[in-house]
């Protein structure tokens, strides 16, 4: 179980984004597509876990003065350094093995996103903004990878708007980082040297609302209605709203930002407005409707 814990395979859902080309290209019932776009879910998932194992090595001691990470196998002494060093391999050859087979060019960005990240375990981590860009970047790779694997072509649009709310979910995160500061009176990472609660409660407030006016552009736009040969995306802005408003507060009243993850895990609300966000698009794109407005 502690083997399992150290690989943190409830982070796995952030590799859910490689299934987001498929679904905008209303591919999600073919096989053909959804085949390639498992086996990239499974490599990237594979290639993470070697990243979460190796930052836990890298950040033993750091972890070991964290109230929270403090529990974490490495930190408690439950899974011994070889052993993770193993683990770390296995994970990786794996990865890369599945990678290869999919396509070289998946490969080839999956290798990317490995050395940002232990680039940024190394040290880029410390740096602060940059930090919280590059956790924003995975979730473009993620994305990337789901189109190289499918052979689905990824507009700009979306790009976009996926960054725009990792960045929004590194920020909370990092905010949160900031609080623990201001109770215990230590830095959890370094790069919470250049950050502070108003700066970050700024950067908050302006992402998402840039979220919402990008959104709100991207439904809008006339080559999205022309691509999906629809005007009622729109309809869908109610459900990111009010997912980022409830977000926000759980950010600013209940303070409880540590891991994006662990909220949409446990929050009723936030786990609503995705499912009727998903239910809208698929009801928008995928069932019958009368498309002569744009024939």
């Amino acid at each position: 179980m502690q083997y399992l814990k150290l690989l943190r395979p409830t982070h796995w859902a952030k590799n859910g984004f490689l299934f987001i080309p498929v679904f905008f290209a209303g591919e999600i019932f073919n096989l053909h597509k959804l085949l390639p776009a498992f086996w990239g879910f499974l490599a990237f998932s594979l290639a993470a876990s070697a990243v979460y194992v190796i930052n836990d090595y890298k950040d033993l001691e750091a972890d070991r003065a964290h109230p929270v990470k403090c529990n974490r196998p490495l930190a408690s002494g439950a899974v011994s350094k070889p052993a993770a060093l193993v683990l770390f391999a296995v994970c990786l050859l794996a990865a890369f093995s599945i990678a290869w087979f999919i396509k070289l060019k998946f490969l080839a960005v999956l290798g990317a996103y490995f050395i940002m990240n232990v680039a940024y375990t190394f040290g880029l981590k410390n740096v602060s903004i940059l930090d919280i860009l590059i956790l924003a970047a995975g979730f473009v790779f993620r994305i990337k990878c789901g189109g190289i694997a499918t052979d689905i072509a990824i507009s700009e649009w979306l790009v976009i708007m996926v960054f725009l709310l990792a960045l929004f979910l590194a920020v909370a995160k990092r905010r949160d980082d900031v609080l623990i500061k201001l109770q215990s009176g230590k830095d959890m990472r370094k790069a919470v040297k250049g950050y502070n609660l108003d700066f970050m409660n700024v950067m908050l407030a302006v992402v998402s609302a840039i979220i919402i006016v990008a959104y709100l552009m991207y439904t809008l736009a006339p080559e999205t209605m022309i691509r999906f040969k629809t005007y009622r995306l729109y309809y869908t802005c109610l459900f990111v709203i009010a997912g980022l408003l409830r977000y926000l507060q759980v950010t600013y009243v209940e303070s409880d930002t540590g891991s994006p993850t662990k909220i949409l895990y446990k929050d009723r609300f936030i786990q609503a407005t995705i499912v009727l966000w998903i239910l809208s698009f698929y009801v928008i794109l995928y069932l019958p409707t009368d498309k002569s407005f744009f024939q």
